[in-house]
């Protein structure tokens, strides 16, 4: 299947650096190129992309209201892509409903391959910046209906969920749980659907917020 990608950037260079290399991915297509915030949103509406790789800072609305609306309707899937990788930058993006964030040093290679993981319900975050983003939620934790919320989960559930939030992969949580891996998937579909999580990110974001992930200082 072929992923329909956009491109929200406000510098026509890293736009078509961008555009050489997907146009050259025989599973990728580009769906068009923005310049500002407005006209990402009106594109990923318009023209119905799976991804949109989207800049921080443009002129007029910035990438992170636009990927917040982009979102909202639950449609296409959000990389931000930003030479920013200040903690507020990261912290705002995945809030407004980011599946990615990563730095604009990253090879070609790497940005498409991120794109691709994204497109298939997953979510990528620059190792650069995990460690310091994992402190930042686990101090800024959220209001209570999420954890009430989170109360309601099996025991199972909840052990699946921290260990997604502990950052390990679905084999691992099988080692750790003794069970196959294709159970673990069955309960993160299960944890997605339950706590209305649009992907993997967010269940993260609940481990930690919740305190089933303590800071690890």
């Amino acid at each position: 299947m072929t992923v329909r990608v956009l491109l929200a950037d406000d510098q026509p260079l890293v736009r078509a650096a961008l555009q050489m290399v997907i146009t050259d991915a025989p599973d990728l297509d580009l769906a068009g190129e923005a310049g500002t915030g407005e006209e990402a949103v009106r594109m990923a509406r318009d023209a119905g992309p799976d991804v949109v790789v989207m800049d921080i800072r443009m002129p007029g609305m910035d990438g992170i209201e636009a990927t917040r609306l982009i979102t909202a309707g639950r449609g296409a899937r959000v990389l931000v892509l930003t030479t920013f990788d200040d903690d507020e930058y990261v912290y705002g993006a995945l809030r407004a409903g980011a599946s990615g964030f990563l730095v604009k040093d990253m090879a070609l290679d790497d940005i498409l391959a991120a794109i691709r993981v994204v497109a298939a319900g997953d979510a990528l975050i620059d190792p650069r910046v995990t460690r310091r983003l994992i402190g930042e939620f686990a101090a800024r934790p959220a209001p209570g209906p999420r954890a009430r919320r989170v109360a309601g989960l099996t025991e199972r559930e909840t052990e699946v969920l921290t260990l997604v939030g502990r950052g390990l992969s679905n084999a691992e949580i099988a080692a750790e749980l003794f069970i196959s891996a294709a159970t673990v998937k069955t309960y993160v579909t299960r944890l997605l659907a339950k706590l209305d999580a649009r992907d993997r990110v967010r269940l993260v974001i609940t481990a930690y917020e919740t305190g089933l992930v303590p800071p690890t200082g």
